[in-house]
């Protein structure tokens, strides 16, 4: 019978791609075998599971082989897979101990809901609750100290630049349009005319500017060249990805995990939604003269915002024209 395993967690992710041993992955991540990259791209976005597995399910899970693992593990330097396994149980204590949930607790925050078993399609009350407990490790991985640290930077930067291609276009739009009350110039990279016309809006970035890019499964090639370019340039580059095993992880300053699984789309978008919301949030609160800003902003817009006048009244005069 197959062992049920914690859930994955952001932030404890985060942290074991930092130990020495996630690093090391990392690095076969970027240039090992084909093989080995398949396997240490698998442990980086599983660590959790993989210290729960034994090498049987672990090569049914990861689409290998026990002598892929064993050979993957003797390559790292470990005398085979059990050894392996033990260190990544040892880096991962220190980065789960604060916060790590365990998985009865999350389900009775957040799983098998009696209101999603009676939808009676249960497709669909999976889905619904890869959302929420994609929602749940995403919201409980926030690092709130280098939330405050980024919009810090935002606030400070010359230029904040959003990058994000399909669906993450979409996301990036929203992270600009909330951005731009607050920041002295916003530029949403992605708007119009292809990778051609956003390769020209990014020529002049620099030191002193902010690009946030944002890819999730599958992810998107250009977004990843566009961020290479921008930290060549050495302007300070924020990512919202999936995991440490993301391509842009290893080349972003700052790296803010939003948990994407779904059991039928190809990434679950609300997850991103909320880091973008809790940065935008801990951006307006950073600052006193915010304030002022959000005033302004309702002044200008408050005119166009919908008013019932009462019964009888005509469109006209629900509109207050400025």
């Amino acid at each position: 019978m197959q062992t049920e395993s914690p859930p994955a967690h952001p932030s404890g992710e985060a942290g074991f791609a930092s130990s020495p041993l996630g690093r090391d992955l990392r690095q076969a991540l970027s240039d090992g075998s084909a093989s080995n990259r398949r396997v240490a791209d698998f442990l980086l976005r599983n660590p959790v599971r993989a210290t729960a597995w034994g090498i049987e399910e672990l090569a049914s899970h990861s689409q290998t082989s026990t002598a892929t693992l064993s050979r993957f593990a003797r390559a790292m330097g470990y005398s085979g897979f059990a050894a392996l396994r033990a260190g990544m149980a040892e880096a991962l204590q220190d980065a789960l101990q604060p916060v790590f949930q365990p998985v009865e607790k999350l389900r009775g925050a957040v799983g098998r809901k009696p209101a999603l078993a009676r939808l009676g399609n249960p497709v669909i009350a999976e889905s619904l609750e890869s959302s929420l407990n994609n929602l749940h490790a995403t919201a409980s991985g926030l690092p709130l100290a280098r939330l405050a640290a980024i919009a810090k930077t935002l606030s400070a930067a010359r230029c904040v630049y959003t990058v994000g291609f399909g669906l993450s276009a979409h996301l990036s739009a929203m992270l600009a349009l909330d951005l731009q009350p607050f920041c002295p110039q916003v530029v949403n990279v992605v708007e119009f005319g292809g990778t051609e016309v956003a390769a020209g809006r990014l020529m002049n970035i620099g030191k002193g500017d902010v690009l946030v890019v944002i890819s999730l499964p599958r992810y998107a090639s250009d977004a990843v060249q566009l961020a290479r370019y921008a930290h060549d340039r050495k302007a300070y580059l924020v990512a919202i990805t999936d995991s440490m095993a993301s391509p842009l992880a290893n080349i972003a300053d700052e790296t803010l995990l939003a948990s994407a699984t779904h059991p039928v789309l190809a990434s679950s978008c609300t997850a991103a939604l909320l880091v973008i919301e809790a940065l935008v949030t801990t951006l307006m609160v950073s600052r006193a003269d915010h304030v002022e800003q959000a005033a302004k902003l309702t002044d200008a817009i408050g005119g166009y915002l919908y008013q019932d006048a009462g019964p009888g009244a005509s469109p006209a005069t629900r509109r207050k024209p400025r």
